[in-house]
C-alpha cells in the first residue's frame, strides 16, 4: 500500500513522465456517455490522490473516489473539498449507493490476487452500478505482453524540486514484481532516497474477458491507450 513518502510525489513524477490526467478523463467520460448518454455520477475506484477525480468532477454531476492508502485518502480529501473520498480496499466495500459510471485506472485491478479475487472485485462494481452502467477499467500488462526484466528510468523537476524514479520488473510465476526507487532532492532537504516493492498479477486478455463476463459485463478492449495497457470498457448487462 502506497505510504507517505510516495503520496507526496506521486503526481509530480508521473506528470513529468507525460501522464495527461485530463485527457484521460475526458476520453473515458466519451466513451462511457457513448454507453449510457444520461451518465451523471461517476465513482473512481482506487483514486489514489485524486488526480484523475479532479478532472471527473468536471464532467459528471456527482463523482466520490475510493481508495486504500489511508495517506493518499487524506491527500485526495485535501485537494478535493466537496468531494467524499471513501477509504476502502476495492475487493470488498459497500458504500450505500449505485453510480452510473465507475472507473479504476492506472493498473491498479492488477492488485487483485488471482482469477477469484478477479471476478469478485468486479462483482462487487457491478454491485455499484445503475442498471446499464459503464465500467472502463485501464488493466495491468497483460501475461502475453508483459516485458521481464523490463527497466524505466526518469527524472523531473517542479518548482525546484527534483524527483528520479527507476524502476525494475521481473515475472514471478503469474504476477510481476517491480522494484521501484526514488531519490528526492531540493535546496532545503538535500537528497534522500526510498524504495517500494509492488507485486502486480499478470492475466491474458482472455482472463480479464472472461472475469468480465462472469460479474455480468459486456466489454470491449481499446488497445493502445495508457502507456499502452488499454482500456476495458462496457456495460452491465
Amino acid at each position: 500500500m502506497y505510504g507517505t513518502e510516495i503520496t507526496e510525489i506521486y503526481e509530480l513524477i508521473h506528470q513529468g513522465r507525460g501522464k495527461d490526467y485530463q485527457a484521460e478523463t475526458e476520453e473515458i467520460a466519451r466513451r462511457a456517455r457513448s454507453l449510457l448518454p444520461g451518465a451523471r455520477s461517476l465513482l473512481d475506484v482506487a483514486c489514489g490522490t485524486g488526480a484523475h477525480l479532479r478532472h471527473f468532477a468536471g464532467l459528471f454531476d456527482h463523482v466520490e473516489g475510493l481508495e486504500l492508502s489511508d495517506p493518499m485518502v487524506e491527500a485526495a480529501r485535501g485537494r478535493l473539498p466537496g468531494v467524499t473520498v471513501n477509504a476502502g480496499d476495492m475487493r470488498a466495500f459497500d458504500l450505500g449507493r449505485t453510480f452510473d459510471v465507475i472507473t479504476c485506472m492506472f493498473g491498479s485491478i492488477g492488485y487483485t490476487a488471482g482469477v477469484t479475487e478477479l471476478e469478485s472485485t468486479l462483482r462487487g462494481f457491478a454491485r455499484h452500478l445503475a442498471a446499464g452502467g459503464v465500467v472502463a477499467i485501464d488493466p495491468w500488462w497483460f501475461s502475453e505482453t508483459y516485458l521481464d526484466g523490463y527497466v524505466s528510468a526518469d527524472v523531473t523537476t517542479v518548482d525546484e524540486r527534483t524527483v528520479a524514479r527507476v524502476s525494475h520488473s521481473t515475472r514471478e510465476g503469474d504476477a510481476s514484481r517491480m522494484n521501484v526507487h526514488y531519490v528526492v532532492a531540493d535546496a532545503r532537504s538535500g537528497a534522500r532516497h526510498f524504495a517500494e516493492t509492488h507485486l502486480i498479477r499478470l492475466y491474458t486478455r482472455a482472463q480479464y474477458e472472461a472475469a468480465f463476463d462472469a460479474a455480468g459485463f459486456a466489454v470491449e478492449y481499446v488497445a493502445g491507450l495508457h502507456s499502452g495497457r488499454g482500456l476495458f470498457v462496457g456495460a452491465r448487462r
